[in-house]
């Protein structure tokens, strides 16, 4: 089989920016998705379009999934027709999806139980880092895995920190998410306090991200989502509270008592009184005293 070729299962903006960024590469990438207008959309970029896992998992040894939910990798991983039943020896599935540590060490052990192998390698960077290629990846698994998928990696990251074993990328993924969610919120709560004393909200972004207050947060989404009001980052409410969900479940189940992330995780909780979980994640700062 070709080392040259990548399956992607799920062509979503996510999906759909990573292929663009392997074929640019150099890549054969085979494609496939539920949905119709994503598989169009995919065919009319260069990638090659499949009805369905099993007629991918014929064409290539190497699996990309860009899922929304556990529950999702799960039913192509182990579903009829899904990877476990489909795949070619010595698979590799790379698993960019925001999913649950647990769920991804049980896949990993079936995977392996026939001879495949599996890395969690959530990303952060949004549809723009995927097409772009230059995304940041934070990857669980054996070493030996990702040493054979670094070629692809490369095509779609500017940094990949390979954390440990499986499942170790989805607990670096839950806690960045969490810190993300944090920052939207007191941000957008640090720039209301100094609209109300007076400063412009672009110019106090300026001065906070050359001094120790900055983030991503205010040096991305601010002014890229937030102060221009387009909110189209492509990331919804909906997933990122799952995220924080997520990542409240981990410290429970690590044992901790952690207060500033417990309040975070109830105002994203709150949030779905008056947000929509269709609306893009960083409309949370609509909740806070900016929103007033």
């Amino acid at each position: 089989m070709a080392q040259n070729s990548i399956g992607v299962v799920g062509l979503g903006s996510m999906g759909h920016g990573m292929a663009l960024s392997l074929l640019r590469a150099g890549f054969r990438v085979i494609g496939t998705d539920l949905g119709e207008k994503q598989k169009a959309a995919a065919s009319a970029a260069g990638v090659e379009v499949v009805d369905d896992v099993a007629s991918l998992c014929q064409q290539t040894q190497v699996v990309l999934l860009s899922l929304p939910m556990a529950k999702h990798v799960n039913a192509v991983i182990c579903g009829d027709g899904g990877i476990l039943a489909s795949a070619q020896p010595e698979t590799l599935v790379i698993d960019t999806s925001t999913s649950e540590p647990d769920v991804t060490r049980a896949l990993a052990e079936k995977l392996a139980a026939q001879g495949h192998g599996l890395l969690d390698a959530p990303v952060s960077g949004g549809p723009a880092g995927a097409a772009s290629g230059t995304m940041v990846m934070v990857v669980g698994g054996k070493g030996t895995d990702l040493q054979r998928a670094q070629p692809f990696l490369d095509a779609l990251s500017s940094k990949v920190v390979h954390l440990g074993g499986s499942g170790a990328g989805h607990v670096a993924k839950l806690i960045n998410n969490l810190l993300c969610a944090a920052h939207l919120v007191t941000t957008a709560e640090a720039v209301a306090l100094g609209k109300k004393a007076g400063l412009d909200p672009a110019a106090l972004l300026a001065g906070l991200n050359a001094g120790s207050g900055r983030s991503a947060v205010s040096e991305v989404n601010f002014p890229r989502w937030i102060l221009n009001d387009g909110f189209d980052s492509g990331f919804t409410m909906g997933l990122m509270r799952k995220d924080v969900q997520l990542a409240q479940g981990l410290i429970e189940q690590m044992g901790l008592q952690l207060p500033v992330s417990a309040q975070i995780g109830e105002l994203w909780a709150s949030s779905a009184e008056s947000q929509d979980d269709q609306s893009d994640f960083n409309c949370i700062v609509n909740t806070t005293a900016l929103g007033a």
